[in-house]
């Protein structure tokens, strides 16, 4: 399938979508009044953050990957610079939005697990609760997402046009976006009943409202990335007279392995057969995909494209200089639907992937491009993680974020002015597989599992400096940073009755 004829499926959807925003805003007096409110004085630069899912560390070029294009990526960290020790907020895709949208770290955020909430959706954010766009919205901006929420189900207070977005369009729950052909996304612009618009073509086996697991293409002719890629390129187009937040939480590269023809083209000889030797794994309740590393690399090759298509929509609206976009991802690369981590080397050099607090399922590939204002090829080796985009948009936006959230401004190593403060410790806690925490604190990385059983269960202590494949434990070597670890563990953690970790004394 040639791009152009690929565009071309979603071209008329599109069209009716952005028609109907604008009437929406112009409609909606509140809106007509932020947006003539809004200055146009480019002191407050656009926002623009793209958060991967399930892409690991080593699946970029930039990164060290030797199996997947890359191009428009690599280019980004070229023309931009490259953090080497930034963090996702969990090891999975709620809590990691949570600790994104609220500063805290998943000892004191909202959401600190997958809870589903059936028929679609995730356990919500609490009505009140200050978020990155909220403060955004107070700031000025227009605030924009396109892509996979997860943070709350229709009809409730998580919903995102009550969590500060002006405008959110994709899918609410997590189960839905395990599929590329969807019959409908939700429409929910503030003030405004949630929709779905219904994408023309595409049909399923089963209604996934009400079967967990199944959403199945039968028909497949709108790829859901497509649709969200084209709105997110309106919203831009859209607001460039003024600041916006441009939210994109991507499904890509998470299982099902699908993708357009002409993407899997790049990794498929001329008989039509796959240029690595694949292997078939399980899928569990994904697609069949017999091909699943060249699907995999193809995947994150198209969310390349759509990250090089927006670099290359703000250079031709002569907005890129007053633009920051930051590259990022949920958490390390998986093992389901077919595809392991180890396959292509998505998680290297790190231990582990996706719901492991090794490094491989925590540590993410990141890179933010300001033309003009972050240096050209650099490289930061600064320790932050989800938690310091409210502070750092906060002070890009001109306003203070609140005093005691987990959060550290980044503004200094992205302008290269000023000093850095430094985190005293990272934070995780995960509440599957038996609970598990850990906790970065320099080149310390500590490991706490099965802690639901025993949470004082035995520390491993590992030296990233050393060995950042967490290979050897030398917990035995070093009691007195034990002890330190010890105390992080019962600080860091405050108690949740809606996500224990443990049973508390």
């Amino acid at each position: 399938m040639t791009k152009k004829k690929h565009k071309n499926n979603i071209y008329a959807i599109n069209v009716a979508l952005l028609m109907m925003i604008l009437l929406t805003v112009s409609c909606d007096d509140s809106s007509s009044e932020l947006q003539s409110n809004q200055s146009k004085d480019t002191s407050q630069p656009n926002i623009i953050y793209i958060l991967a899912d399930d892409l690991g560390y080593g699946d970029i070029g930039a990164f060290g990957s030797e199996h997947i294009q890359t191009p428009n990526m690599d280019r980004m960290a070229a023309e931009g610079m490259k953090f080497t020790s930034h963090y996702s907020g969990s090891t999975v895709c709620a809590p990691a939005r949570s600790v994104l949208m609220t500063g805290f770290h998943t000892g004191r955020t909202q959401i600190r697990g997958n809870r589903e909430v059936r028929p679609i959706g995730q356990y919500p954010l609490a009505e009140g609760t200050t978020t990155t766009p909220k403060l955004l919205q107070e700031a000025g901006y227009t605030t924009g997402g396109f892509g996979k929420w997860g943070l709350g189900y229709p009809g409730s207070e998580g919903m995102p046009s009550l969590q500060g977005f002006d405008i959110f369009f994709g899918f609410l729950g997590q189960r839905r976006a395990h599929f590329y052909y969807p019959e409908f996304l939700f429409l929910d612009v503030k003030g405004q009943e949630l929709e779905r618009v219904y994408l023309e073509g595409n049909e399923v086996i089963d209604n996934p409202e009400s079967r967990p697991g199944s959403g199945r293409p039968i028909s497949a002719e709108q790829y859901a990335p497509d649709v969200k890629h084209e709105k997110a390129l309106a919203f831009i187009e859209e607001n460039r007279n003024n600041p916006f937040f441009l939210y994109i939480p991507s499904q890509i590269p998470h299982a099902s392995l699908e993708v357009p023809d002409e993407y899997l083209a790049y990794y498929l000889d001329e008989n039509g057969e796959s240029i690595f030797a694949e292997e078939h794994l399980p899928q569990g309740h994904y697609v069949d995909q017999p091909q699943p590393k060249a699907h995999y690399a193809a995947m994150v090759t198209y969310l390349d494209y759509q990250v090089g298509d927006i670099m290359d929509n703000l250079n031709e609206l002569g907005i890129a200089e007053n633009t920051l976009v930051i590259v990022t991802s949920d958490n390390g690369s998986y093992s389901e639907g077919g595809y392991h981590y180890s396959m292509l080397d998505s998680n290297a050099p790190f231990r582990g992937g996706k719901r492991d607090l090794y490094e491989g399922g925590i540590r993410v590939p990141t890179i933010a491009w300001w033309p003009g204002t972050v240096e050209a090829g650099s490289v930061s080796d600064h320790i932050s993680g989800f938690q310091d985009m409210m502070p750092t948009f906060s002070e890009l936006a001109g306003i203070d974020p609140p005093e005691n959230i987990d959060g550290i401004s980044m503004v200094p190593t992205l302008i290269g002015q000023g000093i850095q403060q430094e985190h005293e410790y990272l934070y995780w806690e995960f509440h599957e597989q038996g609970g598990k925490q850990a906790i970065r604190k320099g080149d310390w990385k500590a490991v706490r599992l099965n802690v639901r059983e025993n949470r004082n269960s035995p520390i491993e202590l590992y030296n990233l400096a050393d060995d950042p494949g967490e290979v050897n434990d030398i917990a035995a070597d070093h009691p007195e940073i034990i002890e330190e670890m010890e105390r992080i563990f019962k600080e860091a953690h405050v108690p949740s009755e809606i996500f224990p970790l443990f049973e508390e004394d």
